[in-house]
């Protein structure tokens, strides 16, 4: 497979340095179908054309990387994957929210670029797959079980043991009574696959419903690794069962927990 590129750059010696990396990289290979130093030349472009990855920087005059993938996602059809490609790793969380592939920071090197690039080839491989395919990403059901590539071990989580997954930067963590894995996934993909069973508590979190024992108010969610995107100083957190631990819950799903948990009493 070779990845069509879209470099969108407002610096032209780091779309030129983007240029030659990629043509150092091989399996998958890569080109470059074309460049834009703005989010508006980068629209405009894609109404006409289409692309495997945008390689995006995050900082660009107008619009910035963020807001151009959040317009990109609001238009709806199928995306290209998006490849962060900056100086300022601040907005790796909110890159990953986004449905990032990855998030590069500069000065990029070869051998990390290549390893974005096999990332983006496994999902659009995913994408392909027919449905009905034994390796399509069916609904989960009884049976089921996560594939984690642990350390080079490859493990069969069942679903029903997961208490919670939780993006995390590039990876989402599965955490069962027992352990703390990571993958490679996207958390909307899991989500749509888990069904029911599972719910989303905050924008990095989906959490088994029958794990979820308590619902309280925390004074600062910073105590949970999280903060509110308005940045207030107080929220709601779920404490999960089996391993008595907090996780943060957005405003907007508190409602949701409440329900989760008079059904399951």
């Amino acid at each position: 497979m070779t990845l069509k590129v879209l470099i969108v750059d407002d610096e032209p010696l780091a779309r030129l340095r983007l240029r030659s990396l990629l043509d150092a990289c091989t399996a998958p290979r890569a080109e470059v179908a074309a460049e834009a130093a703005t989010a508006t030349q980068a629209t405009q472009w894609l109404r006409d054309h289409a692309c495997d990855l945008i390689l995006l920087d995050v900082q660009m005059p107008g619009s910035d990387g963020l807001q151009f993938v959040q317009s990109l996602r609001e238009r709806g059809g199928r995306l290209p994957a998006i490849v962060f490609v900056t100086a300022h790793g601040e907005h790796a969380l909110r890159a990953f929210d986004l449905e990032a592939a990855d998030y590069l920071t500069k000065p990029v090197r070869r051998e990390r670029l290549q390893e974005a690039l096999a990332r983006v080839e496994r999902r659009l491989t995913e994408r392909a797959v027919p449905a009905g395919s034994p390796t399509a990403a069916a609904p989960f059901d009884d049976e089921q079980v996560v594939i984690v590539n642990d350390r080079g071990r490859l493990l069969r989580v069942p679903l029903a043991e997961v208490l919670y997954f939780k993006a995390e930067l590039k990876y989402v963590t599965v955490r069962t009574a027992a352990q703390s894995l990571v993958m490679d996934a996207s958390l909307s993909d899991l989500e749509q696959r888990a069904g029911d069973r599972f719910l989303r508590v905050h924008r990095n979190a989906l959490v088994a419903k029958s794990a979820v024992r308590e619902l309280q108010r925390h004074a600062v969610n910073s105590e949970l690794g999280e903060l509110e995107a308005d940045g207030a100083e107080a929220g709601w957190a779920v404490r999960i069962a089996h391993v008595d631990e907090w996780l943060a819950v957005s405003r907007r799903q508190v409602a949701a927990v409440r329900e989760a948990l008079g059904a399951g009493g």
